[in-house]
C-alpha cells in the first residue's frame, strides 16, 4: 500500500526555509557588524597612531625650529667678528701707509710751494698750499701723477692774494688726490 503523507510538510518545510533565512540574514548582518566594528577600531588605531606621530614631529620641528635660531645667532656674532677682524687686518695693512703718504706729500712739492693743511677722508686727500707761482702748482700736479703713492690731482682753487704784504706768498692753491697702494715693485 502507498504512504501518503498527510501532513502540513510544505508548511513546515517553508517555517525551516524562513528561519534559516533569518538565521542566514542574522549571521551576515552580525559578520558585517564585526567587520565593521573591527574596520572602525583599525582605522582609529591607525588615526591615533599619526596622530602620535605628528605630536612626535612637532616637538622635534620646535627643538630644529630653536637650533636654527641658535645658529642664526652663532651667524650673526660670527658674522660681526669677521667684521672685526678685518677692520683690524685693513688697520694693521695700513698702518705703514700713513708714513709713505707723509713722506710722499714731502717728497712731490717741489721748491718755492709749501703745504699750509691737508685733510683725508678715506683713500681722498684735500691739500691747501702756498706757491711763488702756478707754474709751481703745475710742477707739483705732475710729481703727484708719477708718484706710486698718489694719483689724481684736481686743482680745485688757485687764486693770487694781492694785499698789501709783499708777493712772498705767492698763490695759495687747493688739490684734491687720492691715496693709492703701489703694487710690488713699484713702491721700491
Amino acid at each position: 500500500m502507498a504512504h501518503i503523507n498527510l501532513l502540513p510538510w510544505r508548511e513546515k518545510q517553508r517555517k525551516q526555509r524562513l528561519l534559516e533565512f533569518g538565521l542566514t540574514v542574522l549571521g551576515a548582518l552580525v559578520l558585517t557588524l564585526l567587520g565593521m566594528g573591527y574596520w572602525h577600531f583599525y582605522n582609529q588605531e591607525l588615526i591615533d597612531h599619526q596622530r602620535d606621530r605628528n605630536k612626535f614631529l612637532e616637538r622635534e620641528i620646535k627643538q630644529v625650529d630653536k637650533q636654527i635660531a641658535e645658529i642664526r645667532e652663532l651667524d650673526r656674532t660670527r658674522n660681526q667678528l669677521i667684521a672685526r677682524m678685518k677692520v683690524i687686518q685693513d688697520l694693521q695693512v695700513s698702518r705703514p701707509q700713513i708714513v709713505h703718504l707723509f713722506d710722499e706729500l714731502v717728497t712731490v712739492v717741489p721748491d718755492g710751494a709749501y703745504l699750509t693743511k691737508a685733510v683725508q677722508r678715506g683713500r681722498n686727500l684735500v691739500l691747501d698750499g702756498r706757491a711763488q707761482s702756478n707754474a709751481r702748482v703745475s710742477t707739483y700736479m705732475r710729481n703727484i701723477e708719477t708718484s706710486p703713492w698718489l694719483a689724481t690731482p684736481k686743482l680745485r682753487i688757485i687764486e693770487n692774494k694781492d694785499d698789501d704784504r709783499s708777493n712772498a706768498e705767492g698763490n695759495t692753491f687747493q688739490l684734491d688726490l687720492k691715496q693709492v697702494v703701489p703694487k710690488e715693485g713699484a713702491a721700491q
